[in-house]
């Protein structure tokens, strides 16, 4: 995404002679909204189908049956370890995403657009804020709650053998890609307009 962002904003920049602000929009842009989106939508589509698959067939198998006739929370047993899983790799994962982001920023910027190795980090380092930085991660805790539990509640409502398990899978993807959207915008407009972060 970091070498798409520069590819895209160098053809309006480089008519403007304003080419050296792509490291601020990149670094920007990225870990606020881009990667912080991508990598929840990544991982609801690998994830969040794994999760509901999983559970989902331990439900027509009746191996959630089993547990409860042994007196075990099936949702302490089964949902909170991949919720608290998920919220906390999420944020370490977007992060993962950010430097890799970055560098591919670099790359276009620096050999291809021939802004030096210094300037890049320098625009990148004065642009970039730790408040930015927190907005993505802060969003991601919601994103990977999101996931868990359209995932697991997919899984557990499973009836019909394995085409439910299909069907369930299928439909923990496209509620929590909606759901992820859906959340960012909302998340976002508290950040800037209620919280002014």
């Amino acid at each position: 995404m970091g070498m798409i962002i520069a590819l895209q904003m160098a053809y309006q920049m480089v008519q403007l002679s304003a080419e050296l602000y792509i490291p601020n929009v990149i670094a920007v842009s990225l870990t606020r909204e881009l990667t912080p989106v991508l990598t929840a939508l990544i991982v609801a589509g690998r994830i969040g189908a794994g999760i509901a698959a999983e559970i989902g067939s331990m439900v027509v198998t009746e191996q959630v049956d089993a547990l409860k006739a042994f007196a075990v929370n099936p949702v302490k047993y089964l949902v909170v370890p991949r919720f608290l899983g998920l919220i906390l790799m999420l944020p370490v994962l977007t992060m993962l995403s950010d430097v890799i982001g970055i560098w591919g920023g670099y790359v276009i910027c620096v050999f291809k657009l021939h802004i030096s190795h210094e300037m890049f980090w320098k625009m990148t380092f004065k642009a970039l804020t730790m408040k930015d930085i927190l907005t993505g991660l802060i969003k991601t805790i919601f994103f990977g709650a999101i996931i868990a539990i359209v995932g697991c509640h997919q899984g557990l409502s499973v009836k019909g053998g394995a085409d439910g398990v299909g069907r369930a899978t299928t439909t923990a993807v496209v509620r929590s890609f909606i759901l992820i959207i859906v959340s960012d915008c909302m998340i976002t407009f508290i950040f800037y307009f209620l919280l002014n972060f």
